[in-house]
């Protein structure tokens, strides 16, 4: 009703124009003919740009019959006297019409190289929108809501054959016929419901369809439908390539970290059980050792057991981080108590160097979870005990930074090479210079990280080469005493 009311009104407007014309030249002598021919012919070229053919047709009949009932003799009678006239008159006519005819040709063209001009853009846009995603699972999830985006549509819907499921986006998705859908698919070719203004068509990958699409609600030439079907075949099959590519990448760093952890525990194994079998043997053999040889035997039988205990205890834990089954239970600590807990750990580091430890606020609390935190500590202090000049100290520095407390544990060592301090973290990696001449699996600082992190805070080292390492890293304080910080204390939190 509202586009007839609309159509009415320009017709109504093209007819007011001739009559204004008229009476503007009809009483004034001093005007010639020609005069009011081009104004007729000015009026109606400028209506057939706005409002097209129709109404410019309109306009000339209307001048026409205007042009020979006021100023073609005899005037004030639709005849015409003279020949002559008769053929200006048609020559007019013929004029005006074939100059709307052409105008409007013009604009029609011109629409057309828009909206082409539009959808390539919006082709484009669209292309890139699904450039950015790379994960399939999000991606066929996310293509209906880009074509919603790019194309301005009120709804858009994509089926997959090979998964029989419907992707939906916009407020009247649910409308998009399943049926139809599919028998997209079936059909191979592109169909407009011009009564639901829904538009389907079929998704090809190469010769293949792998699918179909419908949009709602907008005006999208074949060519461009087809066009987006290819974007959309093209974002599917990089996806999935980028998956298959990622899993077969997956599967080749699992075998080279499985490789890795089996030369470092075969390594590390080695040592100490060559040193439990040296000692057990000499004691079998029941040669005359005193009381203070066979003890020292037995130390090292002692010893190396507890090595092998915490490389067993390393790989279990490694394997749980990564596998992301460690529930944290927090809870309030303080941190004197904390740091002399993980010090009780490493009893026999205090044996062989002193640990000198500086505390400025024993009495603040740390929320975490007390087991996981002593780890954090007895791995760093134990690769400063490795990596320290025999007998040199190990000093342990703990301060409140806003809402965490550091904890900076230094060595004596000969420092990590500047190259080499952004991998000192990774699995299994160790210094290149020591990596043959100390013992080491490479997985304690890396399970130092992953525990801190788990925590929400942060570990860092810096060094100086000849000069040592600070090791540092940073708890979150309890939410109780801490009122710049809210910590989620609802439950358990799983560390991975």
């Amino acid at each position: 009703m509202r586009k007839l009311l609309i159509s009415l009104g320009r017709y109504a407007i093209a007819l007011a124009t001739i009559i204004f014309i008229t009476e503007l030249f009809r009483y004034d002598t001093a005007f010639a003919v020609t005069t009011v021919v081009l104004a007729y012919l000015l009026s109606i070229l400028i209506a057939s740009a706005q409002w097209g053919l129709g109404v410019s047709v309109f306009m000339s009949i209307a001048a026409t019959l205007a042009l020979d009932y006021n100023f073609f003799p005899p005037v004030g009678r639709f005849t015409i006297s003279d020949p002559q006239d008769w053929v200006s008159l048609f020559a007019f006519l013929g004029t005006s019409v074939i100059g709307s005819n052409l105008h409007a040709r013009l604009r029609r063209q011109t629409e057309e190289v828009n909206r082409h001009r539009f959808e390539v853009e919006k082709l484009y846009q669209f292309s890139r929108l699904l450039m950015n995603v790379r994960d399939p699972i999000v991606l066929l999830h996310e293509i209906p809501k880009q074509i919603v985006k790019a194309f301005k549509t009120a709804s858009a819907a994509l089926f997959l054959l090979d998964k029989q499921e419907t992707y939906r986006s916009g407020g009247e998705a649910s409308q998009l016929d399943d049926v139809r859908l599919k028998s997209t698919v079936d059909q191979k070719s592109i169909h407009v419901d011009s009564l639901q203004h829904v538009s389907y068509a079929p998704v090809r990958l190469g010769s293949q369809v792998i699918g179909s699409f419908a949009i709602q609600e907008a005006t999208i030439s074949s060519h461009t439908l087809e066009g987006i079907g290819t974007l959309i075949a093209s974002a599917i099959d990089r996806a999935q390539a980028i998956e298959l590519l990622g899993k077969a990448e997956a599967v080749r760093e699992s075998e080279r970290l499985k490789s890795v952890l089996l030369d470092a525990v075969t390594h590390d194994f080695k040592t100490p059980l060559t040193s439990i079998k040296a000692s057990a043997t000499s004691l079998l053999e029941d040669l005359e050792f005193n009381k203070k040889q066979r003890k020292e035997l037995l130390v090292i039988i002692d010893e190396e057991c507890d090595r092998i205990n915490r490389l067993i205890g390393e790989t279990g834990d490694m394997a749980r981080l990564e596998a992301g089954d460690v529930q944290l239970q927090f809870a309030p600590h303080a941190v004197g108590e904390l740091v002399s807990e993980a010090l009780l750990d490493c009893g026999d580091v205090q044996i062989a160097r002193p640990i000198k430890v500086e505390v400025k606020d024993p009495d603040c609390r740390v929320y975490a979870d007390s087991n996981w935190a002593r780890k954090v500590f007895t791995n760093i202090i134990r690769n400063a005990d490795l990596y320290s000049t025999p007998g040199a100290p190990v000093t342990i520095e703990v301060e409140r930074k806003n809402s965490f407390v550091a904890f900076h544990i230094a060595d004596k060592g000969p420092g990590i090479e500047e190259s080499e301090i952004k991998h000192i973290f990774d699995r299994f990696y160790r210094g290149k210079g020591l990596r043959h001449r100390i013992p080491g699996t490479g997985m304690g600082l890396s399970i130092a990280k992953a525990i801190v992190e788990a925590h929400g805070g942060m570990i860092e080292v810096a060094s100086q080469k000849g000069q040592g390492s600070v090791f540092t890293f940073s708890l979150p304080v309890d939410p109780e005493t801490n009122e710049g910080r809210a910590i989620d204390s609802t439950g358990p939190k799983t560390a991975q």
